[in-house]
């Protein structure tokens, strides 16, 4: 349901703050704004969620993304709205970590990959959904309508949270007391005490987000290069995302009975095989076949970096090591969109490419090296 409203307003962001007097560069940087909260909001959201408890911090998210989609629709100057953008990016930061960290807490370890590839995978749903629900909105009352669909499905979103229980904490075992005790540390101080983790697997997520996220500006802009129109396009980008969201099940069971890395490093590989090939494709098909592999690719890592994140979570600073690895990981998201734009407007679009490829086999290596053999107990 949050991920529906998300994809409700996605559409309508840019078009609102056209009209509210922004330039086109002006409107793109609005948007962004969506991903700098998340990011700036991941410490935070890691302190509220340790203080609150998950249930609490999402009931508190919902809260503000109500409000700030009520803003964003009554909007009239740019600055406004930008406000509004960016607290919907906070909140939807603290939404998906005091999430992560239910489910953390939730489901039994055996089935932990499984149940966080299947968060990702409804994600992914709601964001599939959630601009033709925000169309039916639009039809109605014109762009307030996406905003008022958005709003009542985050309403509904609330509403479920309010009926869930507290997940259970595990009474620690017999000698070691205080093992698993909520721990008051900052989140200064868990960045430090963490750093070694975060530098070496939370840089191997990192690139593992940059990769994933390239894909969304390379395909369209490849399918733009060669002459497709734009309703090509976005049939090449929905029957990428079509099989990436028919794996995430599959990905979750295959970590669950033989670790991560056996999802994890292959679903680097192919995406890199896929950016490398794409220059090769001077047809619809054959960026059709491409897009089709960058599903794949994605698809088999499905909740992989939430799932990698769970598992080194300390249980007594779980909600506020996710906040950190998180500001870590989702840093990944801004990055890879800023690399395929730096390199195709320093060299061409097949460069970057190709640099994405490179970066796609150093993520591979690194799951290789720091992801632990063993599933953990």
């Amino acid at each position: 349901m949050f991920s529906t409203s998300q994809g409700a307003v996605l559409p309508v962001l840019p078009l609102t703050a056209r009209a509210v007097g922004a330039p086109v560069a002006v409107a793109a940087l609005v948007v962004a704004l969506l991903g700098v909260g998340q990011v700036v909001g991941a410490l935070p959201a890691g302190a509220l969620t340790a203080r609150a408890g998950e249930r609490r911090a999402m009931l508190v998210a919902a809260a503000v993304s109500a409000a700030a989609l009520t803003g964003a629709a009554l909007a009239g100057s740019v600055a406004v709205l930008a406000l509004c953008v960016l607290a919907l990016g906070l909140a939807a930061g603290v939404w998906g970590l005091a999430r992560q960290s239910y489910l953390t807490a939730a489901a039994p370890v055996r089935l932990r990959a499984r149940a966080l590839s299947t968060l990702g995978g409804v994600g992914r749903i709601g964001l599939f959904v959630g601009p033709f629900a925000g169309a039916a909105g639009t039809a109605l009352l014109g762009r307030a309508g996406a905003y008022a669909v958005a709003g009542l499905v985050v309403v509904a979103a609330a509403v479920v949270v309010l009926v869930l229980p507290d997940p259970a904490t595990p009474a620690p075992a017999p000698g070691a007391a205080g093992a698993a005790a909520p721990s008051r540390a900052g989140a200064l101080s868990v960045l430090r005490e963490h750093a070694r983790l975060l530098s070496t697997l939370g840089a191997a997520a990192l690139a593992v987000q940059a990769v994933r996220q390239s894909r969304q500006t390379v395909l369209p802009l490849w399918c733009e290069q060669i002459g497709l129109d734009a309703t090509v396009a976005s049939l090449v980008v929905g029957l990428s995302g079509a099989v990436d969201t028919a794996l995430f099940y599959p990905a979750g069971a295959v970590m669950d009975r033989f670790g991560r890395r056996v999802v994890g490093v292959p679903s680097m590989l192919v995406l890199g095989a896929a950016h490398a090939l794409l220059p090769l494709a001077q047809t619809g098909a054959g960026v059709a076949l491409v897009g089709a592999l960058m599903g794949l690719g994605n698809g088999m890592g499905a909740g992989l970096v939430m799932t990698l994140g769970a598992d080194a979570a300390p249980p007594g600073q779980r909600a506020r090591f996710l906040g950190a690895w998180r500001m870590v990981t989702d840093t990944g998201v801004a990055v890879g969109p800023v690399l395929v734009g730096a390199l195709a407007g320093a060299a061409t679009l097949a460069a970057a490419g190709a640099g994405v490829a490179v970066l796609a086999v150093a993520a591979a290596a690194g799951l290789a090296v720091w992801v632990p053999r063993e599933r953990p107990r």
